[in-house]
């Protein structure tokens, strides 16, 4: 923690709740409580949690030249994106590899809002913009609320007018508790939820009301690390956690293609001109590995950088365990040889903790129609 230098106001909540402050992207985050986190897992997916991850970095963009910044270092169609909606989308290096993620929210006519994690986001919008009519503002005084759970709306819908009205990925300037907020509906957890952007002198508040207000409901302070169990359920991914930044080929630079991740979806039909572009047309039909689905034949998680094998032959490494206590299953995210990235592939793990087998399966694990994240009523 002593190179951290990003902080947030709810630092004291968490360290309350047990929690040591874990760096993450700069930021003290509060990867773990002292309690079950599983207890955590079963409330997001039955009830709700609230969760603290204003770690993601909010680059304003302001200007006439905002959306062409926007449109040469994303993959999506922004002409598309209307004040109150935002879209999912990745970035590329010139060699067609994946360098981020983002969220990009529209919130007004020539101004736009990025959210992304610990990739290079944010230089790469700085770079961009050099010499155009768009400024670029690092706002760290916006937290990021993260309420998600079946029961998240119920419990906004007491407070703020019109929220279950608000569609998947779109968002709405609002008031929580007299606070001015932004509220999106997006999330991270595969459930319906909403992320709250507030003010750092709100923050406290804001998440003080529903903590104490959401426990009649089951709604409880949830860590960063459930976040985990989450997203393996609901095949989201992590940078660089699911990336060769962390499992390099030995003879290769790092650096995944969208084809080999399952992120192509992220490219606009018809859209060229982005940084990467013709790379990454290039690399398709071309993965070295296919980012999969695993069941564990095991009663609790397997390991990060677990192998796994087929045949006695390594062809692959998990990237992401989980184990949920609702249904009783062993799963994992795993980078595995192209060949053996089909349903049903008999698989063995071979970690530290667990050595057991496996089969290849489909993501996601959980809601693989997405109804729940875009419910309607």
């Amino acid at each position: 923690m002593a190179l951290s230098w990003r902080f947030s106001v709810l630092a004291d909540r968490h360290r309350a709740l047990g929690s040591k402050l874990e760096d993450w992207s700069g930021m003290g985050t509060a990867w773990t409580y002292d309690k079950d986190m599983s207890e955590e897992h079963v409330a997001v997916r039955t009830k709700a949690g609230i969760m603290d991850v204003s770690g993601l970095k909010k680059v304003h963009l302001v200007g006439p030249h905002a959306i062409a910044v926007l449109d040469s270092i994303t993959t999506r169609d922004l002409t598309k994106i209307y004040p109150g909606r935002s879209v999912y989308a990745t970035m590329l290096n010139e060699r067609g590899h994946f360098t981020d993620d983002c969220i990009v929210y529209r919130t007004g006519p020539n101004s736009w809002m990025l959210v992304h994690g610990s990739g290079s986001g944010h230089e790469e919008l700085v770079k961009q913009a050099a010499g155009r009519n768009c400024a670029v503002l690092f706002d760290d005084d916006l937290h990021d609320l993260s309420l998600q759970g079946p029961l998240a709306v119920d419990y906004l819908a007491k407070y703020v007018p019109g929220i279950r009205d608000l569609k998947y990925f779109h968002h709405m300037q609002t008031t929580l508790f007299g606070a001015p907020v932004m509220i999106s509906r997006t999330g991270y957890t595969g459930e319906r939820g909403y992320e709250i952007f507030v003010r750092g002198q709100d923050a406290v508040m804001v998440w003080d009301r529903i903590v104490e207000e959401g426990k009649e409901m089951g709604i409880i302070p949830c860590c960063f690390s459930v976040l985990d169990m989450l997203r393996v359920e609901s095949y989201l991914l992590f940078y660089p956690y699911d990336n060769s930044q962390m499992y390099p080929f030995a003879d290769q630079a790092p650096g995944d293609s969208l084809w080999e991740l399952g992120l192509d979806f992220t490219v606009s039909p018809g859209k060229t001109g982005f940084r990467g572009a013709e790379e990454h047309a290039r690399l398709k039909g071309k993965e070295r590995f296919k980012i999969f689905g695993m069941l564990i034949d095991a009663d609790g998680p397997a390991d990060l950088g677990d192998e796994v094998f087929a045949d006695g032959k390594k062809v692959g490494v998990i990237t992401c365990p989980s184990y949920s206590s609702l249904t009783q299953k062993s799963m994992a995210i795993a980078r595995l040889d192209v060949d053996k990235a089909v349903h049903g592939t008999k698989l063995e793990v071979r970690g530290k903790t667990v050595k057991a087998g496996a089969t290849a399966h489909t993501l996601p694990f959980d809601d693989p129609e997405k109804k729940k994240r875009t419910a309607v009523g």
